[in-house]
């Protein structure tokens, strides 16, 4: 047990989301819990994790978790472990919630040079009822920059992915590509303008960056096949987009195949996204959390081969494999699944807080004493 590591998660203390102040003592080995010398509280080594007050093994839940992140089904797991199905998806949506958060801790925090991005939406089909889930990938990166689920195909759903798309982006000169739908144009518009100050009184203008970009790749069907493909630039020039895909390596005209081969990687890890299955999830909220698992294990525990680069001729090793998370610049190194369900987020500072009221009346200091 080291307590270097940790951090007091409790909100009132004043040492609250601290690591290294020497606050943190063991309390006791055997039960595995810290206690804090500036507020007194005692609190467990699993403590912000999903394996808070769990009777099984933190290792059994991990193997769990790592089989469920790579497309094994849970009745495969229920027939293996002896578990119960309830059990297993209890595990799995806690881990998913743990999993959201570590999304937006690291990767929200507009630090991500995307560059390229592509964006697109899967419906997947749940009891009685189908629901569509939005998704997005930096392209030179391979990062899933995230997901969002709802009922419907429309204004809602695009506007809070092009939302989260725009926390996770360090500049904001970038090129999206995306489908033929209307919806995507009014959304990004609104999620990428930024003020623009002049001094004056009144509301500032919103103006959208000179440097965003947006294409779309129009398909359309017929009989359920695509029988003609049409690419429209929507903001910027064809000039500019061109040698902007070249620069980034995203092929050599408008396409969302990076997404589209994403939501494949997902369709094979996440059994409820294939096409024609039984295995059908009942809840959104599962189903987001099982999207957030296995985005956080492709993120930083996964190798990329089309992010991998050559070592040079001395070398021991002929490539050097990367993560989307190492080609980001969020991670330098490959996580396991074990360090992504016992990353603790920390809490923010603590902050003292405003006092109301009347300020307190100075203590009247006792008058000298003239000695003549």
């Amino acid at each position: 047990m080291d307590a270097q590591t940790q951090f007091c998660p409790n909100p009132n203390c004043h040492a609250r989301g601290k690591v290294g102040e020497g606050n943190i003592v063991v309390h006791s080995e055997k039960e595995k819990h810290y206690r804090c010398k500036v507020c007194g509280e005692t609190f467990s080594a699993t403590k912000g994790t999903p394996f808070y007050r769990l009777r099984t093994s933190a290792d059994v839940v991990t193997l769990v978790m790592t089989l469920l992140a790579n497309g094994c089904p849970v009745q495969a797991i229920v027939t293996a472990f002896g578990f119960d199905e309830r059990t297993v998806y209890r595990w799995l949506k806690a881990c998913g919630v743990h999993c959201k958060k570590v999304h937006e801790h690291i990767v929200c925090q507009s630090q991500v040079e995307l560059r390229h991005v592509q964006a697109d939406e899967i419906w997947v089909k749940m009891v009685l009822r189908r629901v569509f889930m939005a998704m997005a990938i930096s392209v030179p990166s391979r990062l899933w920059l995230g997901g969002v689920i709802s009922v419907r195909r429309d204004m809602a759903l695009i506007s809070a992915l092009a939302n989260m798309i725009r926390s996770c982006a360090y500049g904001l000169g970038i090129l999206v590509c995306v489908d033929g739908l209307s919806s995507y144009v009014k959304a990004f518009k609104k999620a990428f303008r930024q003020r623009v100050l002049t001094g004056q009184r009144g509301r500032p203008r919103l103006v959208l960056d000179q440097g965003f970009m947006l294409g779309q790749v129009i398909k359309r069907y017929a009989k359920g096949r695509v029988v003609s493909v049409s690419r429209r630039v929507v903001i910027g020039t064809i000039s500019l987009i061109s040698s902007f895909l070249r620069e980034t390596m995203g092929g050599k005209m408008i396409n969302i195949a990076f997404i589209e081969r994403l939501n494949s990687t997902f369709r094979s890890r996440l059994f409820a996204l294939v096409r024609r299955s039984r295995a059908i999830l009942r809840r959104e909220g599962m189903l987001t959390a099982w999207m957030y698992l296995v985005g956080c294990f492709y993120n930083f525990c996964c190798y990329h081969e089309g992010l991998r680069l050559r070592c040079d001729e001395g070398s021991s090793v002929k490539w050097y494999e990367r993560t989307p998370a190492m080609a980001a610049g969020l991670s330098e190194y490959r996580w396991t699944m074990m360090e992504l369900l016992w990353f603790k987020i920390p809490l923010s500072v603590w902050v003292a807080p405003k006092r109301r009221g009347r300020k307190p009346k100075m203590e009247k200091q006792p008058a000298l004493e003239v000695v003549i």
